[in-house]
């Protein structure tokens, strides 16, 4: 739909039964955050927060929280931008089917951003940072966030929109040594296209114009979120999304100004200025902590008539976010393994907190003449995608072969642990990246952005059977015990409380060399965890406990392992100990008040009833 602001999303949304309103008033600390997370789970609708405490603001939140409404926002135009983003990727399908496409390039040329400045709704006033809705998701936050921000810069040597960049990088409002109203905090990573503009800017000596823009059509954040290809504006992606042309203008002191924006909240980041930022409850299911990042001196904040704030809760998947996945697949579909020769899917497991772990399919062709009984292609694949934009942020990688099974489903976790598991040779396909890199909000390794990362390679015939359920003769040594089956071929026990490496890596030594007498026949993965209970009992929970609490280098061992040519691997199962360490970011925990709380308006009576 050509939505003109997010006041008429919300209105199209609330006639066709995708919105309900909460009418009483509700707590920016916590309790919106609870209430949206509980709405979510349920998958439940939009939620329009009629009378936010503190604020003369309304908020919105949820609103593509399900694929299906997703699709119901964007019913005129997905089609169409499909293909936009398919001739982007691949040209030739233009000349290809040129009438396919005739339509879609229509609509690309009707979506340039529009540079108009009369009558412009953001205009309506201004206000200040202190009298927007101070939402606040964990209890350990460092202040309130922006968590639903499109963030704009511009290439300080090639200014202009269409060299611009739209991003979504979270924004504290306040709380630490920000001076309130004067100072905010932006957190982001140097290699995405603000930090790009940022160190272009830093290296002239000069300072970058940031504009935060808050709301507006839905087209708007989806954009920032979108992982666009090369030379694909985020402007005219929005344009041609939304149906409506991008609508723009420069104040007076030259910042880019979103007209159909609810808020734009501009500033200026001044070379090599930080504060510390954070912590803050992130997607990976633990806090991330306190770090200085760039500090952004706010200029002004300008706000629509009857504005509203569009926010959403970040936290252990699946959240809103992991909706947001669902939509770009639905709109990229396979953008990825056309930019990667060989690879045929590729899926960031968003249980597992979507960087930690990836599961991939890719082709043997290196020797057609013969049947493929090792990784070879695979393993050059695997470091292509190690080294592709976000990807290259994970620590787990587990490819297959294509040929191995035409069929095998990469959104199945138990199918694809299994298809490896029983192919894997666990003395020849582990291969490590030590002393790398990995994301920022990973406090697994030996410090910021610093981890190791692993590749499990399986190519070739079936090579066992993994066990379906746990043999009655399997005796573990101690002090491991209270083992349980996650799934085929991979059981869980229980660690005692993790001390240190060096006193871990003795103990663990000694347990595998005891270990070696056992019966392993069918079990290929053991996991340390402190509960294995919780661990095994479902697909979700497993793998967000085993590859969040892990650093490969240091949390892999393996029964009867060792080390030939500076390759390490083993002749029984692979360990990995997925303990809570010293060094770990605290878990998000909710509050119980606020939870109970909540409860009341899912009572009869309550705005809730009958959803929660």
């Amino acid at each position: 739909m050509g939505y003109k602001s997010l006041q008429e999303c919300v209105v199209d949304l609330e006639r066709n039964g995708h919105l309900i309103r909460i009418k009483e008033e509700v707590d920016p600390y916590l309790e919106m955050a609870s209430i949206h997370m509980r709405v979510y789970d349920a998958q439940g609708p939009a939620l329009y927060f009629e009378n936010v405490k503190g604020s003369k603001f309304p908020a919105v939140s949820n609103l593509f929280g399900t694929l299906e409404r997703s699709k119901f926002m964007f019913r005129d135009t997905l089609d169409h931008v499909k293909n936009l983003v398919d001739v982007k990727m691949n040209p030739m399908s233009v000349l290809k089917k040129p009438l396919q496409y005739a339509g879609s390039s229509m609509v690309a040329l009707g979506a340039l951003p529009w540079k108009k400045k009369s009558s412009a709704p953001i205009l309506y006033g201004q206000t200040k940072i202190s009298e927007l809705p101070q939402i606040v998701n964990w209890p350990m936050d460092g202040g309130a966030f922006v968590t639903m921000p499109q963030v704009y810069t511009e290439d300080i040597s090639k200014p202009g929109i269409m060299n611009a960049n739209l991003g979504m990088y979270r924004i504290q409002l306040g709380g630490n040594d920000y001076i309130q109203d004067q100072e905010v905090g932006l957190h982001y990573q140097l290699h995405r296209g603000i930090g790009i503009h940022q160190t272009k800017a830093n290296e002239l000596g000069k300072p970058l114009k940031v504009s935060i823009f808050v709301g507006g059509p839905p087209s708007h954040p989806l954009s920032a979120v979108m992982p666009l290809p090369e030379g694909l504006s985020e402007m005219l992606f929005a344009g041609a999304l939304g149906n409506r042309r991008f609508r723009y203008f420069y104040d007076e002191e030259g910042f880019c100004i979103s007209a159909d924006a609810d808020f734009v909240i501009t500033g200026t980041v001044y070379p090599n200025e930080n504060k510390p930022e954070g912590p803050f409850g992130d997607h990976i299911g633990y806090y991330s902590l306190v770090h200085p990042f760039p500090l952004m001196k706010v200029h002004k904040v300008y706000h629509r008539k009857d504005p509203i704030w569009s926010f959403t809760v970040v936290g252990r998947p699946p959240q809103e976010d992991t909706s947001f996945g669902a939509l770009i697949h639905e709109i990229t579909g396979n953008a990825i393994p056309q930019q990667i020769g060989g690879l045929h899917a590729v899926n960031a497991v968003d249980p597992a907190g979507v960087h930690p772990l990836l599961f991939a399919i890719g082709s043997e062709r290196y020797t057609p003449y013969q049947k493929v009984e090792r990784p070879q292609e695979v393993l050059t694949i695997a470091n292509q995608i190690l080294g592709t934009n976000q990807l290259s942020l994970a620590k787990y990688l587990f490819i297959s072969a294509f040929e191995d099974n035409p069929k095998l489903d990469i959104h199945s976790i138990r199918d694809f642990f299994t298809h490896i598991f029983e192919r894997i040779d666990l003395s020849r396909d582990l291969h490590f990246l030590t002393n790398t890199t990995i994301d920022t909000l990973d406090y697994t390794g030996d410090g910021l952005n610093a981890g190791s990362k692993v590749t499990f390679a399986a190519v070739g015939d079936k090579k066992r059977d993994l066990i379906k359920e746990l043999p009655s003769n399997l005796d573990l040594p101690r002090p491991f015990n209270n083992i349980k089956l996650a799934l085929p071929g991979i059981v869980v026990v229980d660690g005692q409380s993790f001390t240190s490496y060096e006193e871990e890596s003795k103990i663990l030594g000694d347990w595998c060399e005891a270990a070696k007498g056992s019966d392993w026949n069918g079990i290929q993965l053991i996991v340390l965890a402190d509960d294995a209970g919780f661990t095994a009992e479902n697909e979700n929970n497993f793998v967000w406990v085993t590859f969040t609490r892990s650093n490969p280098a240091y949390d892999i061992y393996g029964i009867d392992s060792f080390t030939s040519h500076k390759h390490w691997g083993c002749h029984g199962p692979v360990i990995i100990d997925a303990r809570s360490k010293p060094h770990h970011a605290p878990d998000l925990i909710k509050d119980p008040a606020v939870e109970r709380r909540v409860d009341e308006l899912g009572a009869k009576g309550g705005s809730l009833h009958g959803i929660i």
